[in-house]
């Protein structure tokens, strides 16, 4: 930590989950969400042909990831949680912008989440990373009924990541 308080911020390698992955990204799984997914469902997923996965690495140990969906015409975050020890120093960040990366004003020009109403911290993170919560799903979560936002990002043109679209609007 810095004497502001801010620790720094890390460059990470992001790549392709694979397999052998599986522990560690199940492990950060279990650490950051009260009702994580197991290995099992990790492995599941990613044998869907639409379905991706991608690690965050630093110093060659997996300290974040993000499972999003090859939809028609947008992708949809499924997953995504760094390390606690990791958080607050850009990795998540990175990991958007690698999926931003991926949008296409031709084909899949959009993001799109459920975030939990409860998850605060979440909310707030994509919000910064230039994400807007457009709807409430209802009872959408069915461990416990709770509501969800939907948040999307938009791909604009000549527009950074994090850039507030509705400052310009007048």
């Amino acid at each position: 930590m810095s004497t502001t308080g801010q620790q720094r911020q890390l460059s990470v390698q992001i790549r392709w989950m694979i397999r052998r992955d599986m522990p560690e990204v199940a492990w950060i799984e279990h650490l950051s969400h009260e009702f994580p997914w197991c290995e099992e469902e990790f492995v599941r997923c990613l044998r869907q042909r639409n379905c991706i996965g991608m690690v965050a690495e630093y110093q060659d140990q997996i300290v974040g990831f993000l499972v999003y969906e090859l939809l028609a015409t947008r992708l949809h975050i499924l997953n995504m949680a760094v390390h606690p020890r990791y958080r607050r120093r850009g990795i998540g960040r990175q990991l958007i912008e690698k999926i931003v990366s991926k949008l296409s004003h031709h084909r899949r020009d959009r993001i799109t989440l459920e975030v939990r109403e409860t998850n605060l911290d979440a909310q707030l993170f994509f919000r910064a990373c230039g994400f807007r919560a457009t709807r409430v799903l209802r009872a959408h979560f069915p461990d416990t009924e709770e509501d969800a936002y939907w948040f999307e990002y938009r791909l604009v043109e000549d527009q950074p990541l994090g850039h507030d679209r509705t400052a310009h609007a007048a």
